[in-house]
């Protein structure tokens, strides 16, 4: 599979927006792939993780989010169903679980029914270890501060706001992978 391809489809424009998604994503693959060399002993699939971390947000562009320059018409919070449909489509399910389940630090059904999310009522929580290493790895990058990598404190902060669930969830990652 040709990850760059398949983004090459999607976004065609060499603009802002493919900057944003192609820096974006070289980050959270460099942090899952340094993760996987840290720990050998998970035995991840390197070139998968690569593959899905820099297609884990490849739905952005449908969702309404300008100040990353998306301009469709969906919620944000859309855009891991969004590009797991299109990733399905295209004949990569595995990559496309890994869109669906990175938002957060996963959303369970519960908390999606909760919050009354605009997203499909169904289970979006990280399952395989590579689904979790490049949701845990994608916590560490903003899309508006692309020069940068967040500390624990405020990837945590940014993932409060899907419930605690998720907060409890990524401190188990961060004792399991860092």
């Amino acid at each position: 599979m040709d990850a760059i391809a398949i983004i090459d489809k999607y976004y065609p424009e060499n603009n802002e927006l493919r900057h944003i998604l192609l820096t974006h994503s070289r980050s959270v693959a460099e942090k899952a792939l340094w993760i996987a060399d840290r720990h050998p002993e998970l035995s991840l699939d390197r070139q998968f993780l690569e593959e899905a971390a820099l297609l884990h947000d490849i739905g952005i562009f449908m969702t309404d989010a300008d100040g990353i320059h998306c301009y469709g018409t969906h919620p944000y919070i859309c855009h891991g169903y969004l590009g797991s449909e299109l990733l399905q489509r295209e004949g990569f399910p595995r990559h496309a679980m890994v869109c669906e389940r990175h938002t957060g630090a996963g959303i369970s059904l519960e908390s999606i029914v909760r919050q009354n999310l605009p997203v499909p009522h169904r289970e979006m929580v990280p399952v395989s270890l590579e689904e979790q290493v490049v949701c845990f790895a994608d916590k560490f990058f903003s899309k508006t501060h692309l020069d940068r990598e967040k500390s624990v404190e405020k990837a945590l902060k940014s993932i409060s706001k899907y419930g605690e669930e998720g907060v409890i969830r990524f401190k188990e990652w961060c004792e399991r992978f860092l």
